[in-house]
């Protein structure tokens, strides 16, 4: 078989399949046809082991929600100390504001424990306060 450009191989071979060094074998696209629906069969059975796999990554168990849960309200306590720190320094904070008002916008995972989910509503709480007096401030002036 010969490669002669972007347009394909072309068969000067005829129908008998072209041997390698090593005893490999190329078939000839008559034989491939065979193997041909064979593949295809199992690229359709492949796509359903990824899809069934992806499934499985979407399942998220308690432990990967605590986590989300925690980093978030970790999250929403760094912007509010980024806020403190530029209103301290006599900035207006609309960076810090923009990024907590961000923060908070994200989905809060609901937590098995009671007292963690309390306590990631009262950092909610605090963050939206901290929004409110922003926006009376911006109205002031």
């Amino acid at each position: 078989m010969k490669v002669t450009g972007p347009s394909g191989p072309s068969a000067s071979q005829g129908a008998r399949p072209a041997r390698a060094s090593g005893g490999f074998s190329v078939p000839s696209t008559a034989a491939a046809a065979p193997t041909g629906a064979a593949a295809a069969a199992a690229g359709v059975s492949g796509v359903a082991g990824v899809s069934a796999l992806m499934a499985l990554q979407g399942v998220e168990d308690a432990t990967e929600r605590r986590r989300r849960a925690i980093r978030r309200g970790g999250g929403l306590l760094d912007r509010l100390d980024e806020l403190k720190l530029a209103l301290l320094a006599g900035e207006a904070g609309e960076a810090a504001l923009e990024r907590l008002s961000r923060s908070l916008g994200e989905e809060c995972p609901v937590d098995a424990d009671p007292g963690l989910n309390n306590l990631l509503a009262q950092i909610d709480l605090r963050a939206a306060v901290e929004l409110a007096k922003a926006d009376v401030r911006r109205g002031a002036t």
